[in-house]
């Protein structure tokens, strides 16, 4: 993917930083790692950082928060943000599908699974990384099956439009292309892990899958 598509992401995700309720729903990713004070944790695909003050929190003072991402403007952003920034705070410039670290607590990955081309093998990346007993937490948005949100959907299929590369995704619809790509991921996170958890939020707009590193995966 182009250095374009990803500046262009970190406009859209600037935006769904501002998003109403969205603390809330990124409180739950959160809590679905299960920190523990004195972890360390990565955020793969970081963007502006919005997780890095509730990992921060959860991981307290000799904890660690490390937030990944491959776009140089995302990272800039991030450190733009007080609280967002300070000790045991890094940010790397990096793929998130082939991160540069290793035996980490947890890893956190929000709103990036659809736009890798080979999700399944990212995630298989992020349980490497972790240790036995680590967990992994994927939050996305997705369609909502309410029988009141076609216009929801609509707008979800324009959003991905604006978000995703330059290429289409598929002939007729890239929010199927999109969810398809997420559910790769989820598929392959259920594969590799235990203790899974499924949670909805936002009316069914956003999915979070969360599982357990088991001995012998990492």
């Amino acid at each position: 993917m182009s250095g374009e598509f990803y500046e262009r992401w970190a406009t859209v995700y600037g935006r769904v930083d501002r998003l109403p309720g969205l603390r809330s729903w990124r409180a739950g990713a959160v809590d679905a790692l299960a920190l523990s004070p004195g972890d360390t944790v990565v955020e793969m695909g970081t963007g502006t950082g919005a997780n890095v003050p509730e990992l921060r929190e959860r991981v307290g003072p000799d904890g660690r928060v490390v937030g990944l991402d491959i776009t140089a403007e995302m990272l800039r952003a991030a450190r733009r943000h007080p609280e967002r920034t300070g000790a045991g705070v890094d940010y790397l410039r990096g793929d998130a599908t082939r991160p540069p670290v290793r035996g980490v607590d947890a890893v956190l990955g929000t709103f990036v699974a659809g736009i890798f081309p080979d999700p399944a093998a990212a995630v298989d990346a992020w349980c490497d990384c972790v240790v036995p007993g680590g967990r992994v937490a994927l939050l996305n948005f997705q369609r909502s099956g309410h029988p009141l949100a076609l216009a929801l959907n609509l707008a979800f299929e324009g959003f991905v439009r604006l978000s995703a590369p330059g290429a289409r995704l598929s002939a007729r619809s890239q929010a199927d292309a999109f969810e398809a790509r997420v559910a790769a991921a989820r598929r392959r996170l259920t594969e590799r892990t235990v203790d899974r958890r499924y949670e909805t939020f936002g009316g069914g707009y956003l999915g979070l899958v969360s599982g357990t590193v088991p001995d012998g995966a990492a």
